[in-house]
């Protein structure tokens, strides 16, 4: 259990997060910051995939910060409020802001950060869509918080199961969302490049192993 998660429903759906991502990926890869960084913090991600929310929860657990998501799904399982989630639903536009100054009190008074994919929507890679106008909000009202890139790549290819990778950026001042979307797209091409050249990474979630490692008819003793 993390501080992720509050109390017996937490621990329950932090462990649905755990196992979804020990079934569906070969592993997930990280490199952990370089530049350290605390609470309140705005850490930004490109969401090129459905598993995204549950990558950022591993690694912000695994950094020891406790962290909100804004979460366009919320009504379809209200219970991922006990691992931070908060409501952010499509249309509705006066709940949404109810949400957003929430946000604003629980990272300058309670010591959280906040997970934000800010193009809005979940699309095909690679390409970064421009930023919608909360991460402007939320980074401009609460100016004590480091806003913090993360880049995330999922890769099919030589195991059963895709892998994942993330790659922290380095913290900044908010300057535009022209510029955080900017250091992003640059991150991406970062991370991309160590894959293809098989860079090394610490391994934050171990996955399901391919059929080929699992089963092996060549390690059945010979009579």
């Amino acid at each position: 259990m993390s501080a992720q998660e509050t109390g017996f429903i937490g621990r329950f759906v932090g462990g649905m997060i755990r196992r979804s991502i020990r079934s569906k990926l070969r592993n997930l890869w990280w490199s952990p910051p370089k530049d350290t960084f605390k609470a309140p913090a705005i850490v930004y991600a490109n969401h090129h995939g459905w598993l995204d929310g549950y990558v950022m929860f591993h690694a912000m657990a695994k950094l020891s910060l406790p962290s909100l998501a804004w979460v366009e799904e919320y009504d379809a399982f209200p219970l991922f409020r006990f691992v931070g989630a908060l409501r952010y639903a499509k249309g509705d536009l006066e709940g949404r802001v109810k949400t957003i100054r929430q946000t604003m009190r629980k990272l300058s008074s309670e010591g959280k950060s906040l997970v934000l994919f800010p193009e809005g929507i979940l699309h095909r890679p690679p390409t970064v869509l421009p930023f919608q106008k909360a991460l402007h909000g939320i980074a401009t009202k609460v100016p004590e918080a480091a806003l913090v890139p993360v880049a995330i790549v999922y890769e099919q290819s030589i195991h059963e199961r895709p892998e994942a990778w993330i790659e922290f950026g380095e913290p900044h001042a908010f300057v535009s969302l022209a510029d955080c979307r900017e250091r992003l797209e640059a991150l991406l091409g970062t991370l991309r490049t160590k894959i293809q050249n098989g860079d090394e990474f610490q391994l934050l979630a171990a996955g399901t192993a391919s059929v080929n490692e699992r089963w092996d008819m060549r390690r059945i003793p010979k009579k």
